[in-house]
């Protein structure tokens, strides 16, 4: 994953708060360490995290923007952004030389950026936005895939914070018009370009487009209005499910923004290898051993399937890999009436150890002209083809 907060959400560097956002919800949705399955989406979390952190903060993703990723992190670990104060006594602060002489961080931003925005955004407050899609994965049986299964399915993810019910602060406390928008919810931003001033409305990043903000934050959550809890969900699988076809359990998934609804749970069904059977889209393939003299005579046998042992008959004068077609015998149609067949490839199996008796039979069959071999027309195009 690349370290430019940019490319780590795959946004443009224009883009507006609320696309940094939504691609913030996906990332952290396809690197949350308890639904993920990258081997460091810990780590790739936490980045995803902070380049929103960074980027969705007017003062921190102006500074950003002009002097880079590996300033800005030198910048950071050195004390960090005063958000009262711009940079006064942060980082990037004029006193004592600190910050490489960069200078006040306001007076950079008069400079590239004529100040800071406005509160010229009239679009109203940001409403509730639906939260991100979590995804998982559960793997079963050929067996429970063919009867159809409900399997439970513990998940750690994150929930809506139960102590403030997601606001991040306490119900009690009292609210006060953010300073930074004038209670609009977004800003106006006008920046100085090659092309000329652009002026975009953004979500205002003090108090994220709800137009107050508090004094207080919840102890349980710290202000994030959201926890993370281990919790167990029951999956419905259908009879005729597919490897790798995904079920949703709705309203399962991530808290949405300013209370908004839940995102969705998309759990993918990994299917077990079997012992006995090969499964192509409904039809099942497996192979079934018989004798010399059941392939020379013919023979009644007993052919393993998933609902147990099916009679059938194997004709005289069967060749090896001839293949029996049992209808109705593989696994069910998904939501619609009848199921796919059974292919068994026979295997004529010669002895390799014989008793007296045995070996005396088969020297009698030899010498009445069992040794030679009469191959029907067509018969190298039949074996063939089974293979």
């Amino acid at each position: 994953m690349s370290e430019d907060f940019y490319e780590v959400l795959g946004v443009s560097r224009d883009a507006s708060e609320d696309e940094i956002k939504q691609a913030y919800r996906k990332k952290a949705a396809e690197y949350h360490p308890d639904v993920s399955d990258h081997d460091d989406a810990e780590q790739k979390f936490k980045t995803v995290k902070k380049a929103k952190e960074v980027l969705t903060d007017e003062e921190k993703r102006r500074a950003y923007d002009q002097v880079g990723h590996e300033r800005f992190e030198q910048a950071e670990k050195r004390g960090g952004f005063d958000g009262q104060n711009g940079a006064g006594g942060g980082p990037f602060g004029g006193g004592g030389g600190g910050g490489g002489g960069m200078g006040n961080l306001n007076d950079i931003f008069e400079q590239f950026f004529g100040g800071r925005g406005g509160n010229g955004g009239r679009r109203g407050r940001s409403g509730p936005q639906q939260g991100p899609d979590l995804r998982t994965s559960l793997s079963i049986t050929l067996e429970e895939a063919s009867e159809g299964v409900d399997k439970r399915l513990t998940v750690t993810r994150p929930e809506r914070c139960p102590e403030c019910d997601g606001r991040g602060h306490p119900a009690d406390a009292d609210p006060r018009t953010c300073a930074q928008c004038n209670g609009q919810g977004q800003q106006t931003v006008i920046r100085e370009t090659p092309l000329g001033r652009v002026q975009q409305t953004q979500t205002c990043s003090v108090c994220g487009g709800r137009g107050e903000s508090y004094t207080e934050q919840c102890d349980r959550c710290r202000g994030d209005g959201e926890i993370r809890a281990e919790t167990t969900l029951t999956v419905d699988l259908p009879a005729g499910i597919r490897d790798g076809q995904q079920r949703r359990l709705r309203g399962e998934g991530a808290p949405g923004e300013n209370r908004g609804p839940n995102g969705d749970l998309l759990v993918e069904v990994s299917i077990e290898e079997h012992d006995t059977f090969d499964r192509e889209g409904d039809d099942l393939y497996s192979r079934y051993a018989i004798s010399v003299p059941q392939a020379t005579f013919g023979d009644e046998v007993q052919i393993p399937t998933l609902d147990g042992e099916v009679r059938t008959t194997v004709e005289p004068g069967t060749q090896s890999g001839e293949v029996l077609r049992l209808r109705g015998k593989g696994m069910p149609h998904l939501r619609e009436r009848g199921e796919g067949d059974l292919y068994v490839k026979l295997q004529v199996v010669t002895p390799t150890e014989m008793n007296d008796a045995q070996r005396e039979a088969l020297e009698e069959f030899a010498e009445a002209g069992g040794q030679e071999i009469d191959v029907d027309h067509g018969f190298f195009d039949k074996l063939k083809s089974t293979f």
